[in-house]
Order: C-alpha cells, then sequence, then structure tokens
C-alpha cells in the first residue's frame, strides 16, 4: 500500500519552541491520518526532521510499503536522497534514524517542494504551536 506523506516542521525563532508534523493520504489524496507534536526549544532543521519521523512512523503504522514523502525542506530532502552531507552534529542521529525507517519500506521518495505546496503540514505545526 502507498501513502503520500506530507510532512513538516518549523521553530519561532530557529531555535525556539518548536512543532512537527504530518499528513497522509492515499495516492488520489483521501486523507487517512494526520498527526502533530510540539518539540519544546529546537532548531527548524531539527523540527524538518522529527516532522520525517513522525510522518514515517504513522506510515508504518497503517501499513504502508510504499512511501512518497512531500517536505518543503530543501535540505533534509538532499540529505536523506545522498545528495547533500550531514555536518551538523544534532542532525546526524537524525539522519540515520531518517535512513533506517525509509529502509523498511519497499519504495520510497523524499521530494521537496515550495511550502505553498505542503499547506496542510504546515498549518498542522502552527496549530501546535499557537497551541502551546
Amino acid at each position: 500500500m502507498k501513502l503520500v506523506v506530507h510532512v513538516d516542521g518549523g521553530a519561532r525563532g530557529n531555535p525556539g519552541p518548536a512543532a512537527a508534523a504530518a499528513v497522509l493520504s492515499t495516492p488520489d489524496g483521501e486523507v487517512v491520518d494526520e498527526a502533530a507534536e510540539r518539540l519544546g526549544h529546537a532548531t527548524n532543521n531539527l523540527a524538518e526532521y522529527r516532522g520525517l519521523l513522525l510522518g514515517l512512523e504513522r506510515a508504518r503504522a497503517l501499513g504502508a510499503t510504499e512511501v512518497e514523502v512531500i517536505n518543503d525542506s530543501e535540505l533534509v530532502a538532499h540529505q536523506v536522497n545522498g545528495r547533500y552531507r550531514v555536518k551538523h552534529p544534532d542532525l546526524i542521529p537524525l539522519h540515520r534514524a531518517a535512513l533506517d525507517a525509509l529502509s523498511g519500506f519497499e519504495r520510497w521518495s523524499v521530494t521537496p517542494v515550495p511550502r505553498r505546496e505542503n499547506a496542510e503540514a504546515d498549518a498542522l505545526v502552527n496549530q501546535a504551536l499557537d497551541a502551546g
């Protein structure tokens, strides 16, 4: 089963109060799950990785065998795809965890898009931050 997983993370102040979110849907656009979590004080990049991990965890729980991850972080997408090296020590374990999680799927992709194309996940991040 394939799921499209829109993920996002954000920090107000960078670093500052942070949250991560994921919206999971079928390939034809039917939303089947969504989740958000407050992360405490973190950087934007750390929050983006946590959003990715949250989305992958939810996809696995729903029984997905294939994921098409959509995010608005070029850094995270290019690091996961091997185009960029991971240099920041705080991101190295998150990068490893993301690759480990992705390896549990038969097929996967991680694609960066402009923020406007990731509006639902972005809205969940902001709702989580506003609720705190």
